[in-house]
């Protein structure tokens, strides 16, 4: 084998292994969505998977990010769970997003490449953690209990 074959099957596994990290990403936000009531969401959760579309994704994140907050914002409300954001998780969000627009723009993508990683790692750890809040409070208020009967 030579060295230009190597590099291609380097380059291949690399390609997949983090298209499969995207898609378990996309999978988790669609999660989130799906854990907030339809009357809360701002945004379908199949409706993320259009962050699998290339350059429409730099564009879309912005869109999911704020649709994202503004749902778990309502679904907090719903379910009277403190928060100290209207919009959870939004700046973080945004800042992940503005990071990942950079990155496309030749020489600002080397300061900007890793800055976007960093945020969105961070951004994931704290959609995880408002996850957790929505499976720890159970929804309550607004839907009838089927094992009640009037």
């Amino acid at each position: 084998m030579d060295t230009t074959t190597i590099i291609r099957i380097v380059a291949g596994c690399l390609f997949l292994g983090l298209l499969a990290i995207g898609i378990v990403y996309i999978a988790f936000l669609s999660g989130v969505l799906r854990k907030c009531s339809p009357a809360s969401r701002t945004m379908e959760p199949g409706m993320v998977w259009l962050l699998l579309v290339p350059l429409l994704n730099v564009i879309w994140n912005f869109l999911v990010v704020t649709a994202l907050a503004r749902s778990l914002g309502n679904e907090f409300r719903l379910r009277n769970i403190p928060t100290d954001n209207p919009e959870p998780g939004k700046s973080i969000g945004i800042a992940m997003c503005v990071c990942g627009a950079c990155s496309i723009i030749p020489i600002v993508n080397i300061i900007a490449a890793l800055p976007n990683l960093i945020l969105w790692i961070m951004y994931w750890v704290k959609m995880a953690e408002y996850a957790r809040c929505l499976d720890q409070v159970q929804a309550t208020q607004g839907f009838p209990n089927p094992m009640q009967r009037a």
